[in-house]
């Protein structure tokens, strides 16, 4: 079985990937190649309490507590969105809830994310990542009150 990677192990394979790239018209197809290998959320979860609030486009997302592990599940309606979130997706699907609250996610920064995106998406981006780390944090004190 392979080790699961850390968060920042993950993050700087994203960097070195977009470091592959010239242009931002590049870099703009690479999220959308990722975003199509997201796996579709399945329609039982697109409601409106799994809808991202603060995202211009519409994005569901789940997610589940197994053996101490948070996962992710998430879908957009956009394309760029949907390769945005399953970077998220990426780096912190897999690991404990404290792993997550205490991410930087400073990739964004690192690959240009936020000079690069439209002050919507930017803000859906800070969304997601503060839905993601509220989930870690719901999680982490359920353990706590075991």
């Amino acid at each position: 079985m392979s080790e699961v990677k850390s968060i920042l192990e993950t993050e700087q394979e994203i960097i070195e990937e977009f470091a592959l790239f010239d242009t931002w018209e590049e870099k703009y197809e690479y999220i959308i190649d990722m975003g199509k290998k997201l796996k579709p959320l399945d329609d039982i979860h697109k409601k409106e309490e799994n809808k991202i609030k603060g995202c211009q486009s519409t994005v569901w997302m789940v997610s589940d507590f197994n053996d101490g592990k948070v996962n992710y599940k998430a879908e957009s309606d956009a394309v760029i969105v949907k390769g945005l979130v399953s970077m998220l997706i990426r780096v912190l699907s897999g690991h404990t809830p404290e792993e997550i609250i205490n991410a930087k996610l400073e990739f964004i920064d690192q690959i240009g994310m936020k000079q690069h995106l439209a002050q919507t998406r930017s803000n859906g981006l800070l969304s997601m990542v503060k839905q993601m780390k509220l989930d870690a944090t719901v999680y982490q004190a359920q353990q706590l009150n075991k």
